[in-house]
């Protein structure tokens, strides 16, 4: 699996995914700093999610167009810039929260033309697939883990800007590995019709695959009504009941969680992916009981790291699923359709979680949350189209 084309991408990824660690502390902490409050801290970061979501289709029909390495460096590019940008921003003085807004809109609408190409470039580098995805998602999880840290140790020692400086090279070393890698068997790229042609294509293709929209539906579902509230509720909560620390340590323990989950899962291969991942899915709804439940602090550590084992696993199985079963002339367009279902339906359930907790109370709504998110695995379990899914076998 450890070929020359594989260290190059699994460095690409694990470089840029530690700047995407350090970005939202430093971005909060410099908005604050700057004056601007929690509100120009949600502005900020929101200026980088709704790009994000509006514009991942077109990022799809681009990467089957133009090819996904194309996209992906020029992508890279774009945010070395960006990120320079805010950098130099923040080192000369106090930046204006508009134009903030306007590079993090920058940052998402890169984001949205990269992350449809990430589907097709792992069949195209390495035979086993779920290996290699479990590979690159256990390194993510960590620099995830890792980046937060960095990023307050260097804001503490250094300035705001400095961070943004890393990122921008984490951004330069990604799009140099990623130009280097000698890839094989492409597609022919989609260049027949318009671009809403392809984008209807895309959803032909994605629509006509139950085990794919199935889950996708009740994705959305789960993140309106499970993962978007755990995220505001849960740090109110916990904060409330010990301390800030404890909740970081909390989060921590998550992440943890998705590390050793991206090791299972390179260990395990089970012959119908979806039905084990979605099985180890029951799990999650520990995070949001633990928190309902305002359970002791070493057992809510317990709960989290079990949930993150489990969001881990499936992601794997998930990912692995998609870029094995789907044709690599329609991967990235479909791809981008996943993408577009998974995450907007967060910022939904981020938006309702205060109003409704208000209504029927946090530790209520997160009780809630943990039956809608056992549901929803007993619903996938139930699909036929997705319990019956199997692997396919590694090329060799």
């Amino acid at each position: 699996m450890w070929t020359r084309d594989f260290r190059l991408f699994f460095t690409a990824r694990s470089v840029s995914t530690l700047g995407t660690g350090m970005v939202p502390v430093a971005m909060s902490l410099g908005v604050i700093q700057a004056g601007y409050g929690a509100t120009g801290v949600g502005l900020t970061l929101a200026s980088s999610v709704v790009p994000m979501a509006l514009l991942v289709l077109f990022g799809g029909v681009f990467a089957d167009r133009f090819t996904p390495r194309r996209m992906m460096v020029g992508a890279d590019i774009a945010r070395v810039l960006s990120q320079a940008t805010t950098a130099v921003l923040f080192l000369t003085g106090t930046p204006v929260l508009w134009h903030l807004m306007v590079i993090s809109a920058v940052n998402g609408t890169a984001a949205a033309m990269f992350q449809p190409g990430l589907a097709s470039l792992i069949p195209r580098i390495a035979t086993d697939v779920q290996a290699a995805v479990a590979t690159q998602r256990t390194s993510e999880s960590f620099m995830l883990l890792l980046g937060p840290s960095v990023a307050g140790i260097l804001v503490g020692a250094a300035d705001v800007g400095v961070v943004f400086l890393m990122d921008a090279a984490g951004f330069a070393v990604s799009a140099v590995c990623l130009a280097l890698l000698r890839l094989t068997g492409a597609p022919p790229p989609a260049q027949e019709g318009s671009v809403w042609h392809n984008l209807k294509e895309g959803w032909h293709e994605f629509s006509s695959r139950t085990w794919m929209w199935g889950v996708i539906i009740v994705w959305s579902v789960m993140g309106i009504a499970v993962f978007g509230p755990i995220l505001p509720l849960g740090a109110t909560i916990i904060s409330a009941a010990y301390d800030a620390q404890a909740y970081g340590f909390v989060m921590s323990a998550h992440g943890a969680g998705t590390i050793l989950g991206g090791l299972v899962a390179m260990r395990i291969k089970p012959v119908r992916p979806l039905a084990a991942g979605a099985t180890a899915m029951l799990l999650y709804a520990l995070e949001p009981l633990s928190i309902a439940l305002g359970l002791p602090l070493p057992l809510m550590l317990a709960c989290h790291v079990a949930a993150g084992v489990a969001m881990a696993f499936w992601g794997v199985m998930w990912m692995t699923s998609v870029q094995t079963q789907v044709a690599p002339g329609v991967l990235n367009r479909v791809h981008a359709y996943e993408v577009a279902g998974s995450i907007m339906a967060l910022p939904i359930g981020q938006a309702l979680a205060g109003p409704v907790a208000a209504v029927v109370g946090p530790q209520e709504l997160l009780g809630a949350s943990s039956v809608i998110s056992v549901t929803g695995c007993v619903v996938l379990l139930a699909v036929p189209a997705v319990r019956r899914l199997r692997r396919v076998a590694a090329t060799s």
